[in-house]
């Protein structure tokens, strides 16, 4: 199962006003519910061992979760995403069962606190540190759009990596990157349209990958087989390291 996500190398690259990407988590949250629209909650998603409806409330929980980062950051009082180290998994598994309908809401309406949160915000309030994450509240919004654009995915169903914009799948792209455990893994990336190559640990001997920049995003998040990636020299693709 997908665990929470690190901030931490969000926010050297956080140089979009956090309320212009709010715009995008709005636009990104209306296209994963047309993509769950008519699914079945039951059905197996693209995750190991989760239903559609596990995809579907976790979505609505990180909602929440992240409501409450901005919470802490405007307010200054510790608000934690959830309320117990077992909550996350607690809240998932009592409403993965929901109607689809109901679901459906819930998405909405946590994503309706999410923005009115985001909305409340005073200027100084988005470079609050905010520990639980190791970033500043600048970088929570990159984070929810990163969630409901890889979770759409994650349906298994109309929505693909194909369909991310460049930016998204560049910024992706770069956050694995930088976030990459380099010990035993070496790589060079090449992405179409990309002037300068981004490394994974040593460059010298380390296969190059080329390819589209989403089809390099979603190799490296799991998202993706690869098929449209080239490998120098000649070889087989390797196995990436897993993300979270």
């Amino acid at each position: 199962m997908p665990s929470w996500p690190s901030l931490r190398s969000v926010q050297s690259r956080m140089t979009m006003d956090p309320l212009v990407l709010m715009t995008d988590v709005e636009q990104a949250t209306e296209r994963l519910i047309r993509t769950a629209e008519g699914l079945d909650v039951a059905a197996p998603s693209a995750l190991p061992d989760w239903t559609v409806g596990h995809v579907l409330t976790h979505v609505a929980r990180n909602a929440d979760a992240y409501t409450n980062l901005l919470t802490w950051a405007r307010t200054g009082v510790e608000t934690a995403p959830y309320a117990t180290p077992t909550a996350r998994a607690e809240g998932i598994e009592a409403g993965f069962g929901r109607p689809l309908a109901e679901q459906i809401a819930d998405i909405r309406e946590s994503h309706e606190r999410f923005a009115d949160a985001a909305a409340a915000m005073p200027a100084q309030a988005w470079t609050f540190f905010l520990p639980w994450t190791g970033a500043s509240a600048a970088a929570v919004p990159w984070a929810r759009l990163r969630e409901v654009e890889v979770h759409n995915v994650d349906l298994g169903a109309a929505y693909t990596p194909e369909d991310w914009s460049d930016a998204f799948a560049l910024r992706l792209l770069r956050e694995i990157v930088a976030g990459a455990k380099a010990d035993d893994f070496s790589l060079v990336l090449r992405p179409h349209g990309v002037d300068h190559p981004l490394t994974i640990g040593t460059a010298n001997g380390a296969p190059t990958i080329g390819g589209p920049t989403r089809a390099i995003a979603a190799w490296l998040a799991g998202r993706g087989d690869g098929a449209d990636l080239t490998v120098s020299p000649d070889g087989e693709l390797p196995q990436p390291p897993r993300w979270k």
